[in-house]
């Protein structure tokens, strides 16, 4: 009988926390991602009602990015510093906000500016939840809950694909279907941020509805884990940044998000090039590779915190993003072989999830940790800029995908030889910041 089974409190404390939760962080999450990545489908509209070119749709769906970088370490640490649930309600509210008004826009400088203030809106909203994870679960159970909470980017895509191609098949009050898709999955974010002020508990000791033998467990627990990770001596925020695993975190995120947010924006258009099939055809098939997605994420999230590995659960995923993406590219027209190999690489593109999100709270703590998890998420995200546009760039230049995708392939074979140079994190001294 292991230490969890002999401690009923523990084993309580523990579903209670995740009933509370996780189901409340998973709808956000997919209503966040949703709001992000649906622009792929009105791609498919806007082109041809604003008179925009693949190369425009691409700087239009990364300069999300941009945006998105100047306010995330901020955020990840006023999450850890002053309210979590403050933080993320004002996200909510104002992204959810701005995704409606994307419906409105007339002019590619439009496009650009919405996209680049969606992104200012959203900064902070993925860390900040990192973040908050870490004040409820303990490193031995944050893989499982990452992998939950991540499980949502396939859910938002297994349901808002066919959701986003019906809603685009309609015409009302004069405005067309991509215009609607945006108002109507832009509205739930607002709702369920103002729900987050009331619903979110910041801390532990905060928690009325935990009994008092589950929450003295629960913090007990993570002060003992903190005690446990404490370094040898203690690093300002600025050396923690500078960390040689967290520059390595940083650069094999940014050429991942490179492949992962490439092929997510661009997947409705080359299947609809493969297929010529209709929109809603297009939405359907695109979903497949997110079912996969979604049975790979919830297994590697179970099988990292089973085994305590991380490394290799995240590089072998990231290998099986580059080669599903490669041998995308070797099955030329043939739709069916082309849409198995997406499906092989949307496997990677969600398993590498769990590991690698566990990986800066294997060696960091506190606001070190919040700041260095806001730095990854932040610079690492501006792949999600350069996948779009080099894709549509190259489109646009050779009249063909293969070349986007196949630097999508080399991205993500790059990022797994990064996550292969960290040093082992079992049983390896945390850094903290000083006070």
């Amino acid at each position: 009988m292991n230490r969890l089974e002999a401690n009923p409190i523990a084993e309580r404390a523990r579903r209670r926390i995740t009933r509370r939760l996780m189901p409340f962080l998973f709808v956000l999450y997919v209503i966040a991602y949703l709001d992000r990545v649906n622009v792929g489908f009105a791609a498919l509209q806007m082109k041809g009602d604003l008179g925009f070119t693949d190369d425009i749709i691409g700087v239009g769906a990364g300069i999300f990015f941009i945006g998105y970088v100047a306010l995330e370490i901020p955020g990840s640490i006023l999450c850890e510093k002053w309210t979590a649930r403050g933080w993320i309600a004002r996200i909510m509210v104002s992204w959810g906000i701005l995704a409606m008004l994307t419906g409105f826009i007339q002019t590619k400088n439009h496009f650009y500016l919405i996209r680049a203030l969606l992104g200012a809106a959203e900064a902070g909203f993925f860390p900040g939840i990192i973040v908050y994870l870490s004040h409820w679960f303990r490193y031995q159970d944050r893989a499982k809950a990452v992998a939950f909470l991540m499980a949502a980017i396939s859910v938002s895509n297994i349901v808002g694909s066919p959701l986003s191609g019906w809603l685009m098949k309609h015409t009302w009050l004069g405005m067309a279907g991509w215009r609607w898709m945006f108002i109507i999955e832009g509205a739930p974010a607002v709702i369920l941020g103002i729900v987050t002020l009331f619903y979110l508990t910041d801390w532990p000791h905060q928690a009325k509805w935990l009994p008092e033998d589950e929450r003295q467990w629960l913090i007990g627990e993570l002060e003992k884990e903190r005690q446990e990770k404490q370094a040898k001596h203690s690093l300002g925020i600025l050396q923690a940044l500078r960390h040689r695993e967290v520059i390595l975190l940083t650069l094999a995120y940014f050429f991942m998000v490179t492949a992962v947010y490439g092929l997510n924006f661009w997947l409705p258009s080359i299947v609809k090039k493969l297929s010529g099939s209709s929109i809603m055809n297009v939405s359907l098939i695109t979903a497949l590779p997110y079912c996969v997605a979604l049975v790979s994420i919830l297994f590697m999230g179970w099988h990292s915190d089973k085994t305590k590995e991380r490394r290799w659960h995240t590089a072998l995923a990231m290998m099986t993003t580059s080669l599903g993406l490669l041998l995308s590219v070797v099955a030329g027209n043939y739709t069916v072989l082309a849409v198995s190999m997406f499906c092989l690489a949307a496997a990677g593109t969600a398993g590498y999830l769990p590991g690698f999100w566990a990986l800066p709270t294997s060696f960091l703590t506190g606001t070190a940790a919040a700041a260095s998890i806001g730095l990854i998420n932040s610079f690492g995200n501006l792949g999600g800029f350069v996948g779009p546009y080099v894709v549509g760039y190259l489109s646009k230049k050779t009249g063909s995908y293969l070349g986007g995708v196949l630097y999508l392939s080399a991205s993500a074979l790059v990022a797994s030889m990064l996550i292969l140079s960290l040093r082992a994190t079992k049983g390896r001294s945390v850094v903290r910041t000083t006070n």
